[in-house]
């Protein structure tokens, strides 16, 4: 079949994509859990009622669509039963930036490309957009000692509950990940991922448009990304939601530890879900992706990739993805999307760049 799921299609993600892929003459098939919601938001067009990930899973293997866009967190727990019902027969894709599931989907490689089949990952703002920034900084460069990616998002606000998708995200940490505990960061050091604090390395950055945002480490799938995307053996990702103030620097190891109880997450990532938030508007115009490379000669390059707000931006770039891969654009194995597209990719979704020094 040439159909398109996607997966959490009533949500603000899967709204924004399938919009996108409207506007690009392809109509999705929205799947989720509340049938009356999936038709008023499908507006006449296909839908797929499925009350968990197995029978998500099980609809997948039984009517084999083209393409699964997965935008139902947390995605280390989603990802792997949806990979597996995709192979041998479907392309998928998710907007997953912690480093977690990055890392679990990036490793389904070789089971992707035996059957001659396309799985991306990361395909929201941060991997794409500081990825991005990192292939253009090296394109026809060895691979440069030292590499650094900022993500700096401006989003608006919808309000209301966080529910446990995105608490499973927060609180869950990096079950299973190689280079440290489940809730310490990383980094890579001499090509390996090793321990790093969390919101360390504070950087102060001033935005192209004037104003400034302070910057701190964080374990996000950018990292990963911009690892293989340079071929770097010394790399940090950075974020401006990281709590980077002093005071919160020292809170979060305490707080972490408490996390590693299996009961104190359950009842965090419970508490967590319940939370309702207030809409807010957007903090800037645009959004930002930023890298900075140094090579061995000595040579430093500087980049920025200027979007706009960043949740509607999560929209465009899955949407252009699944046009390239229905296209026949893509190629057998896993991959992040600037990895696999290459820089272009982020101006086909409106995306500027500027490189500092050119």
């Amino acid at each position: 079949m040439t159909e398109v799921w996607i997966l959490g299609g009533t949500g603000r993600s899967g709204r924004a994509i399938a919009g996108e892929l409207r506007r690009r003459g392809i109509e999705p098939v929205l799947v989720g859990r509340d049938a009356e919601r999936l038709r008023a938001a499908a507006g006449g067009a296909r839908t797929v009622v499925a009350g968990s990930v197995r029978v998500t899973a099980d609809a997948i293997r039984r009517e084999r669509p083209a393409v699964v866009v997965n935008t139902i967190g947390p995605f280390i727990e989603t990802a792997g039963p949806l990979l597996d019902a995709c192979l041998p027969h479907t392309h998928y894709l998710d907007l997953a930036n912690d480093l977690a599931a990055v890392a679990a989907t990036l490793e389904r490689g070789p089971a992707f490309a035996s059957a001659g089949r396309t799985a991306v990952t990361g395909a929201g703002f941060g991997v794409t957009a500081t990825e991005s920034v990192v292939v253009k900084l090296c394109e026809g460069r060895p691979a440069p000692l030292r590499v650094r990616v900022d993500m700096v998002p401006s989003l608006a606000g919808e309000g209301g509950v966080v529910g446990d998708a995105l608490a499973g995200t927060i609180v869950e940490g990096l079950p299973g990940l190689a280079g440290g505990g489940r809730f310490q960061g990383r980094r890579y050091r001499s090509g390996r991922l090793v321990p790093a604090r969390l919101a360390a390395e504070p950087l102060h950055l001033v935005l192209p448009d004037g104003s400034s945002v302070t910057t701190a480490s964080m374990p996000l799938g950018e990292l990963m990304a911009a690892q293989r995307a340079s071929g770097a053996p010394d790399v940090v990702s950075a974020s401006s939601e990281a709590p980077a103030s002093p005071v919160a620097r020292v809170v979060l190891p305490v707080a972490t530890a408490l996390l590693a109880l299996g009961p104190v997450r359950s009842f965090a990532r419970r508490r967590l879900a319940a939370v309702s938030t207030k809409p807010r508007p957007k903090p800037r115009e645009h959004s930002w992706g930023h890298a900075v490379a140094h090579w061995a000669d000595g040579s430093v390059r500087e980049g920025w990739l200027r979007v706009g707000e960043a949740q509607l931006w999560t929209g465009t770039v899955p949407a252009e993805v699944v046009r390239l891969l229905l296209d026949g654009a893509g190629k057998p194995g896993a991959y992040t999307p600037a990895a696999l597209f290459g820089p272009t990719l982020a101006e086909a979704c409106g995306g500027e760049y500027q490189i500092v020094g050119e």
